[in-house]
């Protein structure tokens, strides 16, 4: 027996009461306040009543304010009406569950069951299907989380206990107009005919709130759905996120200087908006054997790549995703290839290299160029620049939202790329009608790996890179 009482309580401890912490300390997966200058939200729960909610439609009317309603299915399907009159007036409307009772005491099932329900009441009633849930007292339970994803769950940052009667409307004044703040979410509720509420409380709810609304409006707040205050505070968020990403950016460029400077880089072409850097070193990895027959081996002389990194920003912070930035990338490379080439046969340092060396996430369509392509052998270094390389993405490249991004962010294959010194002396043997020429057949060939390359292009981000 005792046993079994243990049991019981793990039970409930993991499958009610931590979700329920979680989601109430630190957020998770739920909104509860805005990040906002001028808005707060008004949420009404446990509705619609045939007589409280009409008076409250008015009164939200008179003050121009717009809020979000919270519905119980059992409630809804009686007050039909009611339920298009607060869509026709511009006011939210969300699932409060089938009847009023926790999601503690409930089935995953049934509590799908519940908001199914209600959310199909909500349609047949507006022809919108809700977009937001409240669980009733704000409990949920593990599963909700994964059986709950095409809702968004609202708590809130105030509540007042306006469903007791005996709270009197002078000090729900009080406390209401504590919180006359941006950002707040408060819970209200127009009917009190639900398990421990009062009948009538809803009447000092509405005489506090009358107050609320004319000194909220004389102090220059608007009151908005909650659809509108997860929008701004989206916006608000993102802004802060870019502020931080500049700093990144301006940081990272630092040290791309203070790396050129240490390793003495050389730039090709015009040192104002250059596509490469690049230095003679020795090769340290592991012997590779080349498709022409040649091969590179451990202390050979080798020309390694970077792409200029300032130009990777501005790309990227130009491009509407990572697959057009790593297009225009690739065709970057394709018009300073020549250019490297001449820079090489002149650079007297080079003139025992073995071949053009780099690493890189945008590797289809390279082959086309004259790149042979390699995995990166297992160790330290690969390990080290698929975290720095996801890292840049992050950094760099505007958020995907889809699964698909998110999947190909995730699936990071950086590519060590090698191009044997005859090859690339062949970019500089062109003449220039000869070269022109070949331009336009490789910018063919580029264009019909484009769609090979958006796949890689997802994966934006260079270390030692050669595109």
């Amino acid at each position: 027996m005792e046993n079994l009482l243990m049991w019981g309580i793990y039970f409930a401890t993991f499958y009610a009461f931590l979700p329920g912490l979680i989601s109430r300390t630190f957020g998770f997966r739920v909104f509860k306040k805005g990040r906002v200058e001028k808005e707060i939200s008004l949420t009404f729960d446990d509705g619609p009543d045939p007589v409280y909610t009409p008076q409250l439609l008015d009164l939200l009317a008179r003050y121009n304010a717009k809020a979000t309603f919270f519905v119980v299915g059992s409630h809804a399907e009686q007050q039909e009406e009611l339920l298009r009159r607060m869509k026709a007036e511009g006011h939210i409307i969300g699932i409060h569950n089938y009847v009023h009772k926790s999601n503690w005491l409930m089935r995953p099932r049934s509590v799908k069951q519940q908001i199914e329900r209600t959310g199909e009441i909500i349609e047949h009633a507006t022809g919108v299907r809700s977009a937001y849930y409240r669980p009733p007292w704000g409990i949920v339970n593990v599963f909700d989380y994964a059986n709950l994803g095409y809702l968004q769950i609202i708590l809130w940052s105030a509540m007042f206990g306006d469903w007791r009667i005996r709270v009197g409307a002078e000090r729900l004044k009080k406390r209401m107009l504590k919180k006359l703040r941006p950002g707040e979410v408060m819970l209200l509720h127009d009917c009190g005919t639900t398990f421990g509420a009062d009948k009538d409380a809803p009447r000092n709810m509405l005489i506090a709130l009358e107050i609320y609304l004319e000194e909220g409006t004389k102090r220059g707040y608007r009151f908005v759905g909650i659809e509108e205050m997860i929008k701004l505070t989206d916006a608000a968020r993102a802004a802060h996120t870019s502020f931080i990403k500049k700093g990144l950016i301006s940081l990272w460029l630092l040290w791309e200087r203070a790396f050129h400077v240490v390793f003495r880089l050389k730039t090709v072409g015009d040192a104002g908006d250059p596509a490469f850097h690049y230095r003679i070193t020795t090769y340290h990895g592991k012997s590779v054997q080349l498709a022409g027959g040649g091969s590179v081996t451990k202390g050979d002389r080798i020309a390694e790549l970077h792409f200029d990194n300032k130009k990777l920003s501005t790309i990227a912070a130009t491009s509407k995703s990572p697959v057009a930035t790593g297009i225009r990338m690739l065709r970057e490379v394709e018009q300073a290839l020549p250019l490297l080439a001449n820079q090489l046969a002149e650079d007297a340092e080079a003139s025992d290299i073995k071949a053009v060396y780099g690493v890189t996430m945008i590797h289809r369509g390279a082959d086309r160029l004259g790149f042979e392509i390699y995995k990166l052998p297992e160790g330290w270094f690969a390990r080290s620049t698929r975290v720095y390389l996801r890292i840049l993405i992050r950094v760099l490249t505007k958020k995907q939202q889809t699964a698909k991004g998110k999947q190909r962010r995730e699936t990071i294959s950086p590519r060590m790329l090698l191009m044997p010194v005859e090859i690339i002396r062949g970019y500089a043997a062109l003449q220039p009608n000869n070269r022109q020429a070949s331009a336009e057949r490789m910018s063919v060939a580029v264009e019909r790996t484009i769609s090979a390359a958006a796949d890689e292009a997802a994966q934006l981000g260079t270390k030692t890179t050669a595109i």
